[in-house]
């Protein structure tokens, strides 16, 4: 327990001295900069998928924190009803390079965690966030998708193959358990690869399970805050659903952040002991 409480102070000191909230404030920027594109790209998709307006608002309002689904209400029932190929095209450029920059300012966040400087160039860093940027608009598709429609999959599977009430159990866990898995490796490839530092995976599988852990319980939580005890719309109007997603990308950075900062410490305690033995 000592050596816990210990390595939660060196975390928390590692926390400070990085000004951990500023690093979140400058990535939930950029996050809330991407995600109006990724709404066009997805939007755009929907006409080829057969989905009505209210099943994808249905969907946006188990994903999007509480009043926030209203600023792309308009937007869904507008774009959904006929297919737009230009649209879409224009969705996926401008999610890449916009979600891409977020992702560069979490790279940026990393090099001051490990106090490394960049030496990459503009171009490999920018193909590097791309990719990041990719990995991390899939896994957190499964990460929100599974534990929204579980239920409807596992349903249809009981009634379908007659599965018996322990199996039923058993993919509820599951569901949830490849969603952490899926978003903690995709956390691993953004811890490995986003610092300009050489760094094994191994050594960064901590930070990135309870990354994953504490960003699926905060969206659970936030979620329920703000459908039940919150209304932001009554003090601030129309900003209402702005401010909660700003909030929720704040939080969502300061996370990620949380996770560098767990892998920086393990990082120089290993170094410590290397120079101890030696």
């Amino acid at each position: 327990m000592k050596k816990i409480i210990n390595y939660g102070k060196e975390v928390f000191s590692e926390f400070q001295k990085d000004n951990v909230p500023l690093l979140g404030a400058a990535q939930a920027y950029y996050y809330l900069l991407a995600i109006f594109p990724l709404v066009i790209l997805l939007l755009s998709l929907l006409p080829y998928l057969n989905i009505s307006a209210e099943e994808a608002m249905s969907f946006v309002q188990n994903v999007v924190p509480g009043e926030a689904t209203d600023i792309f209400q308009e937007n869904i029932v507008e774009l959904v009803e006929q297919p737009n190929g230009g649209l879409l095209t224009i969705g996926i450029l401008g999610t890449l390079w916009s979600a891409s920059s977020g992702v560069n300012a979490f790279i940026q966040a990393s090099n001051i965690a490990y106090n490394v400087e960049e030496t990459r160039s503009f171009i490999k860093v920018r193909l590097l966030s791309i990719l990041l940027t990719v990995g991390m608009i899939v896994a957190i598709a499964v990460a929100l998708a599974l534990p929204i429609f579980g239920d409807v999959i596992i349903t249809m599977l009981r009634d379908l193959l007659n599965l018996p009430e322990q199996t039923v159990i058993l993919f509820q866990i599951l569901r949830w358990v490849v969603s952490i898995v899926v978003m903690a490796g995709t956390l691993m490839a953004l811890y490995r690869f986003a610092p300009d530092k050489t760094l094994p995976f191994k050594e960064i599988l901590p930070g990135a399970l309870i990354t994953a852990v504490l960003w699926q319980l905060f969206s659970l939580l936030f979620s329920f805050y703000v459908s039940n005890f919150a209304n932001y719309s009554a003090t601030y109007g129309s900003l209402g659903g702005i401010i909660i997603l700003m909030l929720w990308f704040f939080a969502t950075g300061m996370i990620l952040m949380i996770g560098a900062e767990i892998n920086v410490v393990r990082h120089r305690r290993k170094k410590r002991r290397a120079q101890e033995v030696a």
